[in-house]
């Protein structure tokens, strides 16, 4: 597993907390569908901030 991969990891680890009445599955999913919208960016280090920025914030609706 690559550093991006635990950091997304810990993202959903960390959301989870955040919202713990939203289910897992649903955290995992939006982490990961946020984490493919940026699968194409060039600049690395700030995708995990990034996905989860967008993922709280849908999250939150």
């Amino acid at each position: 597993m690559d550093d991006e991969s635990r950091a997304i990891d810990k993202v959903v680890d960390h959301l989870a907390e955040r919202f713990p009445s939203v289910p897992r599955p649903s955290i995992e999913r939006a982490v990961r569908e946020e984490h493919q919208a940026l699968a194409d960016g060039r600049i690395r280090d700030y995708i995990p901030v990034l996905v989860e920025h967008a993922a709280k914030a849908r999250l939150s609706r």
